[in-house]
């Protein structure tokens, strides 16, 4: 039908982020704010690159996964307006979810880390994909299928919350209206989230709405008295593709083979970054009430 939103080919929404990418390129150069650097932005591609390889390993159980629990449906929306807004306020909410199991488990964030590991903050970096995200986010999407959403459907609308995910990835843009701040995720609230300052550490974790974060105590806003450092707290030496892939990996893996019983194994692969059984690294949320401390309890 004529205004099915699936109209919208997937090669027009790529293309549109493409030519807003190049136009940030060139607005970059000609003004001289360095906000892009060559082997940053090649590595970016080629994080993409490999995410799309998984992406297309993956389609098909995917889709077989959704249309076979969509069979199990417990309800389903007729009104064709209602249906679309609702899935995309439920598939942005178990994004909100995903993302926050990212940030708090280390497992995942494992290879979640990817995506934040540069130090630039450009629209290519939203192509830094979390490369393995596609072998296991469909488990976080299963509930949309019971709740009488299609296969065809879900996908066709993480593919639109991602387009909007990716245009946030910008320092071209200030903040926004005070009611478009407080509803939506802007590039205010996304360059906090890709923050390596402790005020700002697994802040704001939404894909198109912030009011998750305000709903669920994740939400930071943007402050002129701490500027944003990008990247990570402890970036490693080696910033190769490959090693940008694996490198939370190893060190997992350091870790757990150091851990003195097997509970605390157990705990560094699901606790959040940072713990540690000798105290010897803190997690986010200590080291944040520690600088409210300092600060006075400001």
């Amino acid at each position: 039908m004529l205004l099915d939103p699936r109209n919208i080919t997937v090669t027009t929404l790529f293309a549109f982020v493409l030519v807003i990418s190049l136009a940030e390129m060139y607005f970059s150069y000609i003004h001289d704010r360095k906000l892009y650097a060559k082997r940053d932005t090649w590595t970016n591609v080629y994080l993409m690159c490999a995410a799309i390889v998984i992406n297309l390993g993956m389609k098909a159980a995917t889709f077989f996964l959704l249309d076979y629990c969509y069979q199990f449906r417990l309800f389903e929306i007729k009104n064709v307006a209602l249906y679309w807004v609702v899935l995309i306020l439920a598939q942005d909410f178990l994004y909100w979810f995903l993302h926050t199991v990212g940030h708090y488990v280390r497992f995942f964030w494992a290879m979640h880390v990817t995506h934040h590991s540069s130090e630039h903050f450009n629209l290519t970096t939203g192509f830094r994909s979390t490369v393995f995200e596609p072998l296991y986010r469909v488990f976080f999407y299963l509930p949309l299928a019971f709740m009488g959403f299609s296969a065809l459907d879900i996908l066709f609308a993480y593919l639109i919350t991602q387009i909007y995910g990716n245009i946030v990835h910008t320092q071209t843009v200030g903040k926004l209206h005070p009611i478009i701040e407080y509803i939506f995720v802007t590039p205010s609230h996304h360059r906090v989230h890709h923050a390596s300052n402790i005020r700002y550490l697994d802040k704001n974790m939404g894909m198109v709405l912030i009011l998750w974060d305000r709903w669920f105590g994740t939400f930071q806003e943007e402050l002129p008295r701490d500027e944003v450092k990008y990247g990570l707290t402890s970036q490693p030496e080696d910033t190769g593709p490959v090693n940008i892939i694996f490198h939370e990996f190893i060190a997992l893996g350091t870790d757990i083979k150091k851990a003195p019983t097997l509970m605390d194994k157990v705990k560094y692969a699901l606790y959040p970054p940072g713990w540690s059984h000798d105290g010897s690294t803190k997690i986010a949320k200590v080291l944040q009430r520690e600088l409210k401390e300092a600060e006075g309890g400001k």
